[in-house]
């Protein structure tokens, strides 16, 4: 597995998203979790993205006892600044008070079992704290020993500029994919090119739209995306249509639509990471030949004018949601 920078952190090229092995995408099963997050390290993965709202703490818990013989071989990144009532899993509310931030801090840290977050992110930003405090909370933590890097998630230019002035960031999270391109056009991996500031792309096969077999898959129940916009049944038939004309360029490359995904990302800028989520090793396995995929000049513009004529149908959240997270696209 190839290594990139995320400013000065070293990782490898592709990380491994580990929300979905505790809720959100249906039965979860912690044996055969650990024994796909031990797959990803001998593969060469040591990226492992995990947040404190995931199965609310379970899966930093999960990571951490996975991780706990191996910690010298990986980083961990966790995310805080979402508050999820426990007796309403429904509910979702954005804190990134300096007491909060660094409450959350102590509470990823027991769960995780390790004395130092390698990246420690704000989940997302709240509009009733100015950023300046947010991250004069997150230096001090820094200074203490108990995170060594900073990040944003789902952050404008503007923000990022602000943040980026009070403590270097050494990541921005954002979704990111060929059905969710926004990035290239809002200015937010410009600015992170420009600031020398990794990107990390989450969602980065936009929740399985980008493979092979989704149209076979049935949700489960529990499946948080059968209440997604671009899940909708009308809006779902449309928007596989839509993968449908990028599948063709990856029969053409003899490679699967996932693996082009992920390379056409790659190849987007030298700094980007992306976390593709997986519980099954045959996707692991999938994701990582991603790696060794490269594009010739006329791929990669063919790629991305088929990109630019995509228009998904439905946003990528709930309004409710994007309301809360006071995000606008």
């Amino acid at each position: 597995m190839q290594q990139r920078k995320l400013s000065n952190l070293t990782v490898s090229s592709l990380g491994l998203g580990c929300m979905g092995m505790s809720e959100f995408y249906g039965e979860t099963n912690d044996a055969k979790s650990t024994e796909l997050i031990h797959k990803a390290i001998d593969l060469g993965i040591n990226f492992f993205d995990t947040a404190d709202i995931y199965g609310i703490g379970h899966n930093e818990t999960l990571l951490g006892k996975a991780l706990a013989s191996k910690r010298n071989q990986v980083i961990i990144a966790t995310k805080c600044g979402i508050v999820r009532d426990p007796t309403n899993v429904t509910s979702r509310s954005v804190n990134c008070s300096s007491d909060y931030i660094k409450q959350c801090c102590e509470a990823s840290l027991r769960r995780l079992n390790i004395n130092t977050i390698d990246l420690f992110y704000l989940h997302r930003t709240d509009p009733n704290t100015p950023i300046e405090s947010s991250m004069q909370a997150l230096a001090e933590l820094v200074a203490e020993g108990k995170i060594r890097y900073v990040g944003l998630s789902e952050a404008d230019p503007a923000l990022i500029r602000r943040a980026h002035a009070v403590h270097p960031l050494t990541a921005i999270q954002s979704e990111f994919s060929i059905l969710s391109p926004q990035v290239l056009k809002n200015g937010v991996l410009e600015t992170c090119n420009e600031l020398g500031i990794g990107f990390v792309a989450y969602s980065p096969l936009s929740r399985a739209l980008l493979s092979n077999d989704f149209k076979t898959k049935q949700l489960a129940e529990n499946d948080f995306r059968k209440n997604m916009p671009r899940f909708q049944k009308e809006n779902l038939l449309k928007n596989i249509n839509l993968v449908d004309e990028i599948n063709m360029l990856a029969v053409e490359k003899r490679c699967t639509i996932a693996q082009l995904s992920l390379a056409w990302l790659l190849a987007q800028s030298k700094n980007i990471v992306p976390i593709p989520g997986t519980k099954q090793q045959k996707y692991l396995l999938e994701n990582i030949g991603a790696s060794e995929i490269n594009f010739s000049k006329t791929e990669l513009n063919r790629i991305n004018f088929a990109v630019d004529l995509l228009t998904p149908i439905g946003d990528r959240y709930t309004r409710e949601l994007m309301e809360i997270y006071n995000m606008t696209n």
